[in-house]
């Protein structure tokens, strides 16, 4: 846990620094450094987890880029949502992932009735808390502080049973961050208004290493006026990651901000950019 923790928080300082830094075009041995690793370290550490150079990264998550991607994706995005299959190792895992709702019974009783699996595991952007039912998962969260976030997970239902146990419903999502490993079917079951539940199917259908505005998203369902509940409801994401609300950015570029952290945000786009580039 530890090292894995250690690698994403040298990761992320290196991302903050070389895009603060860019115009100074800082090299390997700068940037490594400044992290206190040798060069050759810091090089091997930042491609095992990249997957690519640190100089190519900072592209991907650079505003030039971005504006690209949406300029590229306003005409292609629809499009987009109807590939099929995985590209690569790209995992366009957003095919593979099905929503149900919580029963109206269920949501008023605060997951009365329900029983809920949780763990803690490892991911390349930190660690998380991984939460399931019978039907699915229902709800992952950075766990930068493992007290807060179980509590918040008992908060959002108050009237639940709750097991400290991994099933193999999370083993399953948590292999989205396996490189190369073919998903399964993957399904949510989440608490949320009808809304809600369209925002999330809609960030869905945005394909890894793509990006989308939330003008975009309140387009694809149908409520063209609503980009503010669309912003809400995005901010609202109970699935870290598996739900890719870090792939909507604002209309003019910027990244903008994120529940755990716009590094981390950032860290994301660049890792998901870098694993499509490659096929």
């Amino acid at each position: 846990m530890k090292d894995a923790q250690h690698e994403f928080d040298a990761i992320k300082d290196a991302i903050g620094y070389i895009e603060s830094d860019f115009r100074s075009q800082p090299d390997l041995e700068t940037i490594a450094t400044r992290l206190k690793m040798s060069p050759f370290h810091f090089q091997r550490l930042f491609t095992k987890w990249a997957g690519t150079s640190p100089k190519k990264f900072l592209q991907y998550v650079s505003l030039g880029h971005a504006k690209k991607l949406l300029t590229e994706d306003s005409a292609s995005l629809l499009k987009a949502a109807h590939k099929t299959g995985l590209s690569g190792t790209s995992r366009l895992h957003d095919l593979f992932v099905s929503i149900e709702g919580m029963t109206p019974g269920e949501y008023k009783r605060g997951g009365e009735n329900l029983t809920i699996n949780y763990s803690f595991a490892d991911s390349p952007f930190g660690r998380i808390l991984i939460a399931s039912t019978t039907k699915g998962i229902a709800h992952i969260a950075f766990a930068d502080d493992e007290k807060e976030v179980l509590k918040d997970l008992h908060e959002k239902f108050p009237n639940a049973a709750f097991t400290q146990k991994s099933d193999s419903l999370q083993k399953s999502a948590l292999s989205i961050f396996s490189r190369g490993k073919k998903l399964d079917g993957i399904k949510l079951h989440l608490k949320g208004t009808p809304f809600q539940l369209k925002v999330w199917e809609a960030l869905l259908r945005i394909p890894a290493g793509h990006l989308s505005t939330y003008s975009a998203v309140a387009l694809r369902i149908k409520r063209p006026n609503a980009q503010r509940a669309v912003g809400t409801a995005v901010g609202r994401n109970p699935v870290a990651f598996l739900i890719p609300c870090h792939r909507v950015i604002r209309s003019t570029g910027v990244f903008g901000n994120y529940h755990w952290g716009s590094g981390r945000k950032k860290a994301m786009i660049g890792w998901e950019a870098a694993r499509s580039d490659s096929n």
